[in-house]
This record gives C-alpha cells, sequence and structure tokens, in this order.
C-alpha cells in the first residue's frame, strides 16, 4: 500500500518521536543512577521531545541525506543528552551501562510495538487496527535500525562508548582519542551504501528475531 506525504508523517512520526526521546532520556536516567546528576539538573531527563530534538541533526541532515544518498539509510542525531563520565562513581565500568541504555530503550521499544502488532493483527479488523499495525510496524522498524546503527562500534555512537569501556585503559585511551574521525567515517560510509551492506544482514536478523517471538 502506498502512502501519501500526510499518511506518512502520521505514521511515523510517534515511532521516531519516542524512539529518539526514550533513547536520550534513557542515557540520562541511567548515568543518573550511576552517579552523573549533569543531565537530571539540565532538565534533560524527560519525555518532552521538543527538549531533544535538533533543528539540524534531527531534521535538516536526514532530509538532505533524502535527497542526495541513495544508501537507503538516513542518518541524523538528537541534541545528545549531556553525560559527565568523570562524575559516575566508576568511571569506565559504569560508561558500559549509560551506553547501552539507548540501544536498550530501543530494543524495548521495538518488542513494545511488536506486540501492539501482535494484538491489532489479532483483534477484530476494526477502522483503527490497520493504521494501528502500520504505526507498530514502523516503530518496529525505527527502533530496530536505531538500536543496531548505535552499536556500531565507532565513537561517539554508543558502540563506541561500550567498546571503550571494555577495552584495557590503555587502549581504550588510544581508541577514545579518534573520537573527532568519527562522524567523517559515518558519513564515508552513508554515502557509499557500505553502510547498507553492514546494517541490512543485522537489521533482517533483528527483525527475523522479534517476529518469530511475537509470531506474527
Amino acid at each position: 500500500m502506498e502512502f501519501n506525504l500526510a499518511q506518512t508523517i502520521a505514521i511515523y512520526a510517534l515511532p521516531v518521536l519516542l524512539a529518539i526521546t526514550l533513547h536520550e532520556a534513557a542515557h540520562g536516567y541511567v548515568a543518573r543512577h550511576f552517579g552523573d546528576m549533569t543531565a537530571y539538573r539540565l532538565g534533560r531527563i524527560s519525555l518532552n521531545p521538543l527538549r531533544h530534538i535538533d533543528l539540524v541533526g534531527t531534521i535538516v541532515v536526514p532530509l538532505v541525506i533524502l535527497a542526495l544518498s541513495k544508501s537507503g539509510f538516513l542518518f541524523g542525531w538528537a541534541k545528545p543528552v549531556p553525560v559527565n563520565f568523570h562524575a559516575l562513581r566508576r568511571p569506565k565500568r559504569d560508561m558500559l551501562w549509560v551506553a547501552a541504555a539507548g540501544p536498550g530503550a530501543n530494543l524495548l521499544m521495538a518488542c513494545m510495538w511488536a506486540a501492539l502488532l501482535k494484538l491489532a493483527v489479532v483483534l477484530p479488523h476494526y477502522y483503527f487496527s490497520q493504521p494501528l499495525s502500520y504505526m507498530a510496524q514502523a516503530g518496529i522498524t525505527i527502533n530496530v535500525v536505531l538500536m543496531v546503527l548505535n552499536l556500531l562500534p565507532i565513537l561517539p555512537l554508543d558502540g563506541g562508548r561500550i567498546l571503550a569501556s571494555l577495552l584495557p585503559e590503555p587502549a581504550a585511551v588510544s581508541y577514545m582519542r579518534l573520537e573527532p574521525l568519527g562522524f567523517p567515517i559515518l558519513l564515508v560510509l552513508i554515502f557509499t551504501n557500505a553502510l547498507g551492506v553492514i546494517l541490512n544482514p543485522l537489521i533482517a536478523a533483528s527483525l527475523m528475531i522479534i517476529q518469530s517471538i511475537f509470531s506474527f
């Protein structure tokens, strides 16, 4: 079924906003749990999407990539939740959990949307069941893509933070010095379609696992 622009926005708006908002809020919540109050003091542990949307990263960059790239992957970012890793009780260990919180939130949301899709499938077909199923499918896909993308071991993505926390101290310090190269690397991967080659199998496998768990 083809959708016009208004229908597409109506289907994707809520899943996208939830995916971005809860991903960022999860970082701040876990950071607060491990002793860093930075995000809490700045009001960034919030479910208000306006506190997390970045005009350039959330809107402009994805539109430019959509217009110029044939990779099939959009790339963008929300306002990163500020985390002072030195304020964590055990910075190197706790950084892993703070970083993993974002992809973890996306995994949880993907499962919640999968449950809603299952509900839409098994319930009698009322006027709202089909739109709910489309929105749920969008929610699953968006959250799986965000989860897999953010787990790439490239700084400043969450996967890069996780890898840095697992490396021995000297190697972690050397690795974190490469962070300024992360964004250019991602842009090269996007515009050469290498990102799609890397992520497509991982996304497909993740979607297959969710589908098998929820049997839809």
